[in-house]
């Protein structure tokens, strides 16, 4: 079983080892530094466990679910 950003528990990092997200959503994401071999920490988790708050590259950026559930992690 591949580990995903959900995965993670607060102040956990792992390396991006690819994500499935498609279309615009995916190339923006990909444009703000969303790639292959980057280190990503959870930073925390809303109540019901989304949002997601994760930090990439120097800025946080809040996730849905889904998201977080198509990153996957080395």
């Amino acid at each position: 079983m591949t580990k995903t950003v959900d995965d993670l528990r607060p102040g956990e990092t792992g390396i991006i080892k690819r994500h499935g997200i498609k279309g615009t959503l995916g190339k923006h994401l990909r444009e703000m530094g969303l790639i292959n071999g980057v280190p990503v920490k959870l930073e925390r988790k809303a109540p019901l466990g989304y949002p997601l708050e994760i930090r990439i590259q120097g800025f946080s950026l809040a996730i849905r679910k889904e998201e977080a559930q198509s990153i996957q992690l080395e």
